[in-house]
């Protein structure tokens, strides 16, 4: 199964990134590009533990939907959301955080698994797995930009 792990620096307090993280008015923001509206579940502020969102954007030339859940919650040290409705056969998204002397350490570890046997693991070497690092990286960017200013205020407060 393919593996995606991407380290963030963020000059900013583990609660704050934490929460940012978890925000879903950041990551409709952090999404602009793809157009990710959530539709069902929690549709803004902060998603908590056995709680679920719907987002729909548009991936790949189709406009797509995609459940996830926060299926474990440690506070603020750790989340993790999986799929539960989509186009993947299996996705799962670890989010770690670590307070360093001078911010915080994110660590974002992406398990998935694409339908379609040997035809889909070709898609996912050849295609997919950078798609879903550089829409990471790009969220990040956000994250890191909002609390490391003034602008998680508009977001947490």
């Amino acid at each position: 199964m393919p593996t995606i792990h991407v380290t963030t620096l963020i000059k900013a307090p583990v609660q704050r990134v934490f929460d940012l993280s978890r925000s879903v008015t950041l990551h409709k923001i952090s999404t602009a590009r793809s157009n990710e509206k959530a539709i069902a579940g929690v549709l803004s502020g902060l998603i908590e533990v056995n709680e679920t969102v719907t987002w729909q954007a548009k991936h790949l030339f189709k406009v797509r939907q995609f459940t996830s859940k926060i299926i474990s919650m440690e506070k603020p040290v750790s989340f993790t959301d999986e799929m539960i409705q989509g186009d993947f056969k299996q996705f799962k998204h670890e989010h770690h955080f670590k307070q360093i002397e001078n911010g915080t350490i994110m660590i974002d570890l992406i398990q998935f698994e694409s339908p379609y046997g040997a035809i889909g693991k070709i898609f996912n070497q050849l295609y997919l797995k950078n798609y879903l690092k550089t829409f990471l990286l790009e969220r990040n960017e956000v994250i890191k930009e909002y609390a490391e200013s003034q602008k998680w205020k508009a977001i947490l407060t």
